[in-house]
């Protein structure tokens, strides 16, 4: 075995089999114990043997070399148990339980007081809302990265989190439900947003499942459901619910195309509270009309004809949401083709599939003007 490449809370290795095959593995110190060249280990490779994208890589079960239990992670303060009664469950302290030193905050937050909250389907929208956001305002905001256990439950194999988090970009990460390894822990997401607004003091939450999706091709079977529970929660709390559309001119799947029916039944019927939906606003321009040529997507007509006719079904569905029209801005397109993290979703670049990552971007730039509005009341 030898160590490769690691970022915060992962390790990357090479691991030689018993019959001289190289396997690229992960592994998350913080479980296992610290990992040296050399050392023998214990892979879980079922998702890398049936070929599934997200990260190609074979997990580490356990290290297999005794080094003595002072090698063993230490325990560490807090009751919370995450992936619960599996052999790497984990065990963290919670903002919201008795141990924490916020605990008394958190027992008297019952209020989100307006705070906006962006929910997207997929992980890969995360950089892209956050670019919308400060394309959106000079003003630097703080915003709170929640993470759901839709995708992945540890936040550390997430590089775009390490990212985000080691540049500022965002202040923090709050992992909720069964999901770890956040710079917060919280039992449910409705906590992981009170923490956000009575802890951190975000101007901005968004809410997104970890990488790893999970889709079935059915119509309830995904995991992307969660923006629904998202979006209910933040209304029952408070908050300013707010929908980032997943939209693709690219994807292959019919199901997919224009606004994915993950965007359509997560929020025109999972989510029964009113939110404001943020829309690309599909009148075509020269620009927007080149990108879409020089993209792997269909035609700028037919594609912007299709989610134009899908934005008018889904209003009619579920009349109960605000549908806010976003214009799409050159300028916009050039400050997401100079984002420090490279773009991808589903394995397609920005240049293959610009539509998805403008249109995730326009919540973010509706969310900042929504921060800053809240700022001046509340000022």
């Amino acid at each position: 075995m030898s160590l490769g490449r690691h970022w915060n809370g992962a390790q990357e290795l090479q691991v030689h089999d018993s019959q001289g095959n190289t396997i690229r593995a992960l592994a998350y110190p913080h479980l296992i114990g610290p990992l040296e060249q050399g050392d023998h280990v214990a892979l879980n490779s079922t998702a890398l043997d049936r070929g599934l994208g997200t990260g190609g890589y074979a997990l580490v079960a356990a290290v297999l070399t005794d080094r003595g239990a002072a090698e063993r992670p230490p325990h560490t303060a807090g009751h919370l148990v995450k992936a619960r009664y599996t052999p790497t469950q984990a065990m963290v302290l919670g903002v919201d339980e008795q141990e924490s030193p916020h605990h008394d905050t958190m027992r008297e937050a019952t209020d989100l007081n307006g705070l906006p909250v962006v929910t997207a389907d997929l992980h890969s929208a995360l950089p892209a809302i956050i670019t919308g956001i400060e394309h959106a305002t000079p003003t630097p905001l703080n915003i709170v990265y929640i993470m759901t256990d839709g995708g992945a439950l540890p936040a550390w194999f997430s590089r775009t989190i390490d990212a985000l988090r080691s540049s500022g970009r965002i202040s923090a990460t709050i992992t909720t439900g069964q999901a770890y390894g956040g710079d917060y822990e919280a039992a449910t997401i409705h906590t992981g947003l009170l923490a956000a607004e009575h802890v951190l003091h975000a101007d901005i939450a968004l809410v997104i499942q970890g990488p790893g999706n999970l889709g079935t091709g059915t119509p309830w079977g995904f995991s992307g459901i969660h923006v629904g529970e998202v979006l209910n929660a933040t209304h029952i709390l408070g908050g300013q619910p707010i929908a980032s559309l997943r939209v693709s001119g690219a994807d292959a799947r019919p199901r997919h195309q224009g606004i994915s029916h993950h965007s359509l039944t997560a929020i025109g019927r999972a989510t029964l509270a009113p939110a404001t939906v943020i829309c690309p606003e599909t009148t075509s321009a020269a620009w927007l009309e080149e990108v879409i040529r020089n993209s792997d997507a269909l035609p700028a007509p037919t594609i912007l004809e299709l989610i134009s006719q899908q934005i008018s079904d889904l209003s009619a569905q579920a009349p109960h949401h605000i549908y806010h029209h976003e214009p799409l801005e050159e300028e916009l397109h050039q400050a997401l083709t100079q984002s420090p993290i490279p773009l991808s979703t589903m394995g397609r670049r920005y240049s293959a599939d610009p539509l998805a990552f403008l249109t995730a971007a326009l919540s973010g730039v509706y969310a900042a003007q929504s921060a800053q509005a809240r700022r001046t009341n509340n000022s």
